[in-house]
């Protein structure tokens, strides 16, 4: 059985390494980049936004990601 704590760790990893050339991309395309489901995205977005590695552009249902100053790799 995987932690709760694993799963989401582990996805939010993936998306992170995804979103880490500082482009702000929209669920799908992370998802496409990640190749992890737009739920499981979603999930990974959260930890990240909790850990204040992420800022959110636009608005609903127009919403895209980007991480924030000196999280990228760049």
């Amino acid at each position: 059985m995987t932690l709760p704590e694993e799963y989401f760790g582990a996805n939010a990893g993936k998306v992170w390494k995804s979103m880490a050339d500082g482009e702000t991309l929209s669920v799908k395309e992370i998802s496409k980049r990640s190749s992890l489901k737009e739920m499981e995205v979603l999930g990974a977005l959260g930890w990240l936004a909790r850990e204040g590695k992420v800022e959110i552009k636009g608005a609903v249902p127009l919403l895209k990601f980007k991480l924030k100053e000196g999280e990228c790799l760049l």
